[in-house]
């Protein structure tokens, strides 16, 4: 099984203890649940994808059928009411985490476009069941719109030109693909010393637009304390910047507000060593509370 970004680092931070709950946000492949289940702890897991769900319904059947683990499909943002559906209390957990990343097989295996490296149908939804997709927005929004979607949530440099290419671009022919905007922005763009693509921010902004995920962690973090006991831990893995500063702020109030303390004043980082192996790690940064 694929081992996630800090597995080991992130799960010791939430102070596992025999038979407590832990939220696990972003299921995924289940790598950090299977960390806290054979820790001893108990996880209720959640996932946008079907995908997700299914494969821990194969993998978890065991501790599926001893109610050691609890799967439930749906967005983290609406975590109050889904825990309430599933007969939790408040102050029930002991610990939650939330990887903000996309899972490997998102990216290599889903075939929904999140990545650029395959020629894959542009749409980057993680719940296929509804949302606009990113050829959606690729082919409808103004040339400003798209110029600041790709500053906004990527801090593209080249934003300008590459959203105004793309407009003269879908006047011929609408965007269907990966590689046809990845084809684009290589030409607006071409790749100097940058070990990154020239279209990897794109790619996360349409990403974080099309999930709402800025806006979902937002509204989780209006819920999430309730959840957690006093002297539980918030742990959140965030591999984007604008992430990272809604969760570093949100942390500072509740510490300023007596609700908590940072364990740690600076983001724990991946070691050289990780990154080497799996460069994606490369960005990620994890802040732990401990609730008061």
């Amino acid at each position: 099984m694929h081992k996630p970004v800090m597995r080991d680092e992130v799960v010791n931070e939430l102070d596992v203890q025999a038979d407590k709950w832990f939220i696990d946000g972003t299921f995924g492949r289940g790598g950090h649940t299977r960390e806290i289940l054979e820790r001893g702890g108990k996880v209720v897991a959640f996932d946008l994808d079907h995908d997700a769900i299914e494969f821990g319904e194969r993998q978890f059947a065991e501790e599926l059928a001893n109610g050691h683990l609890k799967l439930i499909h749906g967005n983290f943002a609406q975590l109050s009411q889904l825990l309430k559906d599933a007969g939790f209390q408040h102050h029930d957990f002991h610990g939650a985490m939330f990887d903000l990343g996309m899972s490997s097989n998102q990216i290599e295996e889903s075939e929904r476009g999140f990545t650029f490296q395959e020629d894959e149908p542009l749409d980057m939804r993680m719940n296929t069941d509804f949302g606009v997709t990113a050829a959606d927005l690729v082919n409808a929004l103004p040339e400003r719109h798209l110029k600041s979607l790709f500053w906004d949530f990527a801090q593209e440099t080249s934003s300008s030109a590459i959203a105004r290419r793309i407009v003269q671009a879908r006047e011929e022919k609408p965007f269907t693909t990966t590689k046809q905007l990845a084809d684009l922005i290589a030409r607006v763009k071409p790749r100097k010393n940058s070990k990154l693509h020239p279209a990897t921010k794109v790619f996360m902004a349409l990403r974080m637009a099309v999930n709402m995920e800025l806006d979902n962690l937002t509204v989780l973090l209006d819920q999430v304390l309730h959840w957690i006991e006093p002297s539980g831990r918030l742990v959140f893995m965030s591999f984007h910047e604008g992430e990272d500063r809604e969760v570093k702020q949100r942390f500072r109030a509740w510490e300023k507000s007596g609700r908590g303390v940072q364990v740690y004043k600076k983001p724990l980082m991946p070691s050289d060593e990780e990154i080497q192996e799996n460069p994606r790690a490369r960005s990620v940064k994890v802040r732990v509370l401990e609730l008061l």
